[in-house]
C-alpha cells in the first residue's frame, strides 16, 4: 500500500493502529466529525491532506473500531479523499454488523502470489508472457524450467513476505522460518479475536485441514477433527476460517448440472490458503527439491490439488467443486462451469494419467470439454461416445494451470456467443 502511494500520490499518510495510540484516540474522539477529524490528522501528519494528491493509509484497522466505522463516514461526508484500509480478517469480521460500513467501502480480494506472479517476482516476467501466448511449441522448450520452478513455487508458496525473503536470502531455512512465523501469526489471531471457546475449535479445526487431506478420500469429516465431536459443534469455527481467508471450501455436487452450486450435497474439502503454508504445517523436508518429482506427489498428492485449486481462484476466478458418483467409486477432483457447461478437472501429480474416474465421468455424461493437469505436456483428443457426441480432453501442464479457463473458454467456443439484444421497453398500461 505504501509503495502504490508512492507511485501514484504526492503524500502518503500511513497511520497503523496496532502501534498508534494516539491515532486510536484520535478516531474514537472524532470518528463521526470528519471536519473535525480530517484537521487533527493534519496537525498529526503536519502536511496539507489535499484531495486527489494525498493517500490516507489505515493499518491494522482491526485494532480500531472506530476507524472501521468512519470508513462510512468518509465516503458520505469526504468522498473526494482517498483512504486505503487493511487488516486481519479475523479482526475485521469480528466488527461486522456493529460498525463495518456495508456499502461503503470497495473491496479487493488478494490471494497469495499466484504461480505466474511468483514467476514475475523472482524475474522471470518474459517466461510469464510465453506461457499466456499460448503457444504451446514454444512452451515446451522451456518446460523444464518451468518444472523446476514449479517446485521451488511448492516449497516457497506466495505469501509476499514469505517470496521476498527468498529472493534477497535464497535461504529456504529462512524461508521456513517466516512460514511457521505466519502460521504462528494465525494461532495467535485466533485467541487475540476470538472468545476462547471459539479459538480452542479454531485451533482444532485448522489443525486437522492437513491431516485430512493426506486421505486417499479428502472429503472433510467434522468426527475426525476431534473425538465426538460433530458439525454442528465446528460450523461457527469452519465460518470463522472461511470468512477469515484461511481455508477455502471446495463443496461436492451430486449432478453434473447448471447451475453447479444448485447441486450441492452438503459435503465439501478443505483446502488451506497457500500450498507452501500447507507445507510448512506438515513439515515437508528441502529434499523434495533435490528428487526429480518427489514434492510432486508428496502428500498422497495433496499438495498438487492444493495448487491447482489455488490457481483456479487467483488466476482463473473460479469456484471450483467436485464430483463423485453414487457408489462413491468414481471421483472427480474438480469441476468447473464455463458458460452453460460443467467441465471436470482430473488432477495428476505426475505423469502417469490414467483416469479411470474421468472416463467414466465422460461416458454418464458426455461433457463438451474436460481437462486434465498433470507433467505431461499439453495435448488435445477427441474422446467418441457415440457417432454423434464426444468430449474434448485437453492436457495441460501443472506450470500452466492458469491457463485453464482460456483453453476451456476457447475450445467451447464461448468468446463467439454473442450478447443477447436489449429487451425493448415495457410499454406502459
Amino acid at each position: 500500500m505504501n509503495e502504490f502511494g508512492r507511485k501514484y500520490f504526492e503524500k502518503v499518510l500511513y497511520i497503523r493502529f496496532d502501534q498508534n495510540e494516539q491515532m486510536r484516540q484520535l478516531f474514537e474522539r472524532s470518528s463521526h466529525d470528519m471536519k473535525e477529524l480530517l484537521l487533527l490528522l493534519q496537525a498529526a501528519a503536519r502536511f496539507k491532506i489535499t484531495p486527489g494528491n494525498t493517500l490516507i493509509i489505515l493499518d491494522e484497522i482491526q485494532e480500531c473500531p472506530a476507524a472501521l466505522t468512519s470508513l462510512k463516514y468518509f465516503c458520505e461526508d469526504l468522498p473526494e479523499y482517498h483512504v486505503m484500509a487493511a487488516g486481519s480478517l479475523l479482526g475485521v469480521h469480528q466488527h461486522r454488523g456493529t460498525g463495518f460500513p456495508v456499502g461503503k467501502v470497495n473491496t479487493l480480494h488478494l490471494y497469495p502470489m499466484s504461480f505466474p506472479e511468483f514467476l514475475d517476482a523472482l524475474g522471470y516476467g518474459y517466461d510469464v508472457e510465453i506461457i499466456e501466448s499460448g503457444n504451446w511449441q514454444n512452451i515446451k522448450l522451456f518446460a523444464e524450467r518451468y518444472t523446476h520452478l514449479l517446485k521451488l513455487y511448492y516449497y516457497i508458496g506466495g505469501m509476499p513476505e514469505v517470496v521476498s525473503t527468498y529472493i534477497e536470502t535464497q535461504d529456504f531455512a529462512e524461508v521456513r522460518r517466516v512460514q511457521n512465523e505466519i502460521l504462528s501469526n494465525y494461532a495467535n489471531d485466533f485467541s487475540k479475536h476470538v472468545p476462547a471457546s471459539l479459538a480452542a475449535k479454531l485451533s482444532l479445526l485448522w489443525d486437522s485441514v492437513p491431516e485430512q487431506l493426506a486421505k486417499e478420500n479428502r472429503k472433510f469429516i467434522f468426527a475426525e477433527v476431534q473425538k465426538n465431536m460433530r458439525a454442528r459443534d465446528l460450523e461457527d469455527a469452519m465460518d470463522w476460517l472461511i470468512r477469515a481467508g484461511l481455508v477455502y471450501r471446495t463443496p461436492r455436487i451430486n449432478e453434473a448440472a447448471i447451475p453447479i452450486s444448485a447441486y450441492r450435497d452438503g459435503a465439501f474439502k478443505l483446502y488451506v490458503s497457500d500450498v507452501g503454508l500447507l507445507g510448512a504445517k506438515v513439515g515437508l523436508d528441502i529434499s523434495v527439491l533435490v528428487e526429480k518429482a518427489s514434492v510432486f506427489r508428496e502428500f498422497k498428492g495433496a499438495l498438487t490439488e492444493q495448487y491447482v485449486q489455488q490457481q483456479m481462484r487467483a488466476e482463473c476466478a473460479l469456484e471450483p467443486h467436485y464430483w463423485q458418483s453414487d457408489t462413491a467409486r468414481a471421483e472427480i477432483d474438480f469441476v468447473i462451469q464455463q458458460g452453460m457447461h460443467v467441465v471436470p478437472v482430473e488432477v495428476k501429480a505426475e505423469t502417469n494419467t490414467r483416469a479411470k474416474s474421468l472416463m467414466s465421468y465422460c461416458r454418464k455424461y458426455q461433457p463438451h470439454v474436460a481437462v486434465r493437469c498433470s507433467m505431461n505436456d499439453y495435448h488435445k483428443q477427441e474422446i467418441a461416445h457415440s457417432e454423434k457426441s464426444s468430449t474434448l480432453l485437453i492436457d495441460i501442464p501443472l506450470y500452466a494451470v492458469s491457463q485453464m479457463a482460456k483453453e476451456c473458454q476457447s475450445a467451447l467456443r464461448l468468446d463467439d456467443i454473442p450478447m443477447p439484444a436489449l429487451l425493448p421497453p415495457i410499454e406502459k398500461i
